[in-house]
């Protein structure tokens, strides 16, 4: 059983989510978020911590971000694309449930204070920008490091934010294979 209260953006998320664990389960329903549902969540916050898994679009990172102001300390879980997709429709919905819990046991806490373990320099080096296929070696990477896939400079601001070390990092980047 996962600790954490997860938040999720709808109905249907939650269904996949409950298939995958036991756990308490908040929707937002959406950009609407009100201050009843966000209050909802600090106090899951303070009394038994939050993990946030939105959508692997635009919509979710907007939601994700929306509710990351608000609320402080929440954890951020992940799942890519590729593991969302059904028929053309994106969403933790689509998710298979040991992809969901591979996720919430990757979720990762946000770091406020500035850190600057990676730089632009790193991104080149090991292939994530740059390149033809720099974008799925950031989805793979992200995939493995639990923190989603996202554009070069999302990315670098995750592997900051997020407190990957240099070592984790490295471990995954041999894992996927490092092409240089």
């Amino acid at each position: 059983m996962i600790k954490e209260v997860i938040v999720v953006e709808g109905r249907d998320d939650i269904t996949a989510v409950k298939k995958a664990v036991d756990a308490e389960v908040i929707a937002v329903g959406g950009f609407g978020i009100n201050k009843k549902v966000i209050d909802r969540i600090k106090e899951a916050q303070k009394r038994q911590g939050v993990i946030i898994l939105t959508d692997p679009d635009f919509a979710g990172e907007k939601i994700r971000r929306i509710i990351s102001k608000r609320v402080q300390g929440i954890k951020h879980a992940y799942i890519s694309q590729k593991d969302g997709i059904k028929d053309g429709d994106i969403g933790v919905e689509n998710a298979e449930p040991d992809t969901i819990i591979r996720a919430l046991e990757c979720a990762k806490c946000e770091n406020k204070e500035k850190r600057e373990e990676f730089n632009v320099e790193d991104m080149i080096f090991f292939g994530l920008t740059g390149n033809n296929n720099s974008k799925k070696r950031r989805d793979i990477l992200g995939k493995e490091l639990g923190i989603g896939y996202c554009n070069t400079a999302q990315f670098l601001m995750r592997l900051n934010n997020y407190g990957i070390t240099r070592e984790e990092f490295i471990e995954a980047i041999n894992k996927i294979g490092k092409e240089k």
